[in-house]
């Protein structure tokens, strides 16, 4: 007598578990919202002795009235007055500042 190989049904995959994403809880209008930190950046450049004096004499000038500021603040003010600056008076001061070779200075 032979026996019958009995044919198994096909194994049933299971299906995964649905994701559900977290319910977002509408925020109240007197709830604050979290300050977006901004990322930082780090660079180096270089510049004229005698220009370098200028962040000297401004910080020196800024303390003087009761301005505590850092030279890092200083370029950061001095940028924002640029941007609000118009194309002409732009020009006039990249006109008047001299040229430098990019790149380290040479060791002395």
């Amino acid at each position: 007598m032979k026996s019958a190989a009995k044919a198994k049904p096909a194994a049933k995959k299971k299906a995964a578990p649905a994701v559900r994403k977290p319910v977002r809880k509408p925020r109240a209008a007197a709830e604050p919202l979290a300050p977006v930190r901004q990322a930082l950046v780090r660079d180096s450049f270089t510049m004229p002795a005698d220009e370098y004096a200028v962040l000297a004499r401004v910080k020196a000038a800024c303390l003087k009235s009761g301005i505590d500021i850092k030279k890092a603040e200083l370029l950061r003010v001095a940028f924002a007055l640029l941007d609000n600056a118009s194309q002409t008076q732009i020009r006039r001061c990249f006109a008047a500042l001299p040229q430098l070779k990019t790149g380290r200075p040479p060791k002395a």
